[in-house]
């Protein structure tokens, strides 16, 4: 028979169910405590931003330990400050710190056997890996805390490219549900790294406030990035063009000021004719160019010209 088909609505209805199977890829989930997600040009600014603050570790604690320490980084993560401190354990050494001009601390995060290991290196010892786990004295917080003002302190250097900051050292800590840092809801950026020291290998992490570090993040990716020869062209355009906006000559007009007259009366003015002008005596004149009034000014004379002096308005003068 000929003619057109005509489709069930059944078929057409699992017709329609498949193609949108096809079309809608693979679902992902969605944590709604994390509505905010770093972008790819965020997450690429930060890893290099802490990869910097690895290598620079790195050097401090082999400098300072005279033994080859290797920091790597391994992830960075979005996490709220609860789920942070959850994952730390019920003991470590938590170095606090204010990172202005953001808002909230931040924490450098190193487990108390390689703070512990430290100072024996620090004393002289071999820096054995068996170390006891409690909190520091006063004469080892002491000893220990040169070293991490150090490293703290290479996070300026780091992070110099986003944003500068000034990072003071604040306090110690040992107990993570202690360091009120932010509250457990707060979105943190959270950088996991590996300390190599030999064959030992030790956990450290560094966490710090989302929501005070992404305007900051925006900025620093809306920003041209040139190159310094590039950068140097642009100064010597702006000095060129400073330079000849300064040679362009001005007319520059000194009157009374304006007076309404009728059309009428003005036909009819003759030589000799008086025209009362509406500029108070004791007024200034008006230094205008294209018509716009940038100053005011006395009439004088200088030698066989006339002249101006530029004084006051009267609105400066009340």
């Amino acid at each position: 028979m000929n003619g057109p088909l005509i489709a069930s609505p059944e078929r057409t209805a699992s017709s329609s169910t498949a193609r949108r199977r096809r079309t809608s890829g693979v679902v992902t989930p969605y944590d709604f405590r994390r509505p905010v997600k770093l972008s790819r040009e965020h997450a690429r600014a930060l890893q290099i931003a802490f990869e910097t603050f690895a290598r620079q570790t790195s050097t401090v604690m082999t400098s300072a330990l005279r033994s080859v320490c290797q920091v790597d980084l391994v992830d960075v993560d979005q996490r709220t400050y609860n789920e942070y401190v959850e994952s730390l354990g019920d003991m470590t050494h938590m170095t606090v710190f204010s990172v202005e001009p953001l808002q909230q601390s931040a924490v450098l995060q190193m487990p108390i056997a390689v703070t512990m290991t430290c100072i024996d290196h620090l004393l002289g010892g071999p820096g054995l890996a068996d170390q006891p786990e409690r909190p520091l004295t006063d004469l080892e917080r002491a000893v220990v805390g040169g070293l991490y003002d150090r490293i703290v302190a290479e996070f300026r250097y780091a992070f110099s490219s986003i944003v500068p900051v000034e990072p003071v050292v604040l306090g110690v800590e040992y107990s993570p549900q202690l360091a009120q840092v932010a509250s457990a809801s707060d979105v943190m950026i959270v950088a996991r790294f590996t300390l190599h020291r030999g064959e030992v290998e030790f956990p450290l992490s560094l966490c710090l406030s989302f929501n005070g570090l992404i305007p900051f993040l925006t900025a620093a990716g809306g920003a041209d990035t040139v190159s310094e020869r590039e950068r140097l062209a642009r100064i010597e355009s702006s000095a060129r063009l400073r330079a000849g906006l300064q040679e362009v000559p001005v007319e520059v007009s000194v009157r009374f000021r304006a007076t309404v007259a009728d059309p009428i009366e003005l036909s009819g003015l003759q030589t000799g004719d008086v025209v009362r002008l509406k500029h108070p005596a004791q007024a200034p004149l008006d230094v205008t160019a294209a018509d716009v009034v940038f100053a005011h000014a006395t009439p004088g004379t200088q030698g066989p010209n006339l002249a101006a002096l530029v004084v006051a308005s009267p609105h400066q003068e009340n």
